[in-house]
């Protein structure tokens, strides 16, 4: 996800395999392009990307960006929990100053409209 996040443009799996390999794998220890179709169809399944049909290769893209991919997780985490209120709670207790400020920033906004 990394890789297509950081992407301007959708990419073919060969693209994604050898962005892959540049980004650090062990030399000789490439991707298959079969790997990277595999892990591409699971994450078309669960609607995480999405494919391009019409053109040959086929081409992937991110359908949320790293931000939105990132509230959503926190969301389910927070539905998962028993009681949100400590949740939030405990998670605003561990922010930094600067963050605290963002999100105080943030409310403010909402607040206004």
């Amino acid at each position: 996800m990394d890789v297509l996040w950081s992407s301007d443009a959708a990419l073919t799996a060969n693209e994604l395999r050898d962005a892959l390999a540049v980004r650090g794998r062990e030399p000789g220890k490439a991707v298959a392009t079969t790997t990277v179709l595999t892990v591409l169809s699971r994450l078309e399944r669960k609607g995480f990307v999405s494919r391009a049909r019409e053109t040959r290769p086929h081409r992937y893209h991110a359908l949320l960006s790293r931000e939105e991919h990132t509230a959503e997780l926190m969301h389910e985490v927070l539905d998962r929990s028993s009681d949100r209120d400590a949740a939030l709670a405990r998670f605003v207790g561990t922010v930094s100053d600067g963050e605290a400020a963002t999100l105080r920033r943030l409310l403010d906004e909402l607040a206004r409209g």
